[in-house]
């Protein structure tokens, strides 16, 4: 009883390490969204190509977080 109860512990600490890279995709859209709206305002000119460069930047860091998140979710029920 002792070893799955080790074998259980092991997978929390496991998920929880890869539930790491939800908070770190998290503090990149922050950087990514506040670079983009502070170069808008500096050069409205070019806000269409900053725009287009700031969603892929998103979509780049939100996979990462969804990719983070199945990893978590393998360790917990696999």
């Amino acid at each position: 009883m002792e070893t799955e109860a080790a074998i259980q512990l092991a997978r929390f600490i496991g998920a929880g390490l890869a539930a790491i890279g939800v908070a770190g995709a998290g503090a990149g859209i922050g950087t990514v969204v506040g670079g983009a709206v502070q170069a808008m305002s500096r050069n409205p000119d070019f806000t269409g190509t900053i725009q287009t460069n700031m969603i892929l930047g998103i979509a780049f860091a939100e996979s990462t977080a969804i990719f983070a998140l199945a990893i978590a979710f393998i360790i917990l029920f696999v």
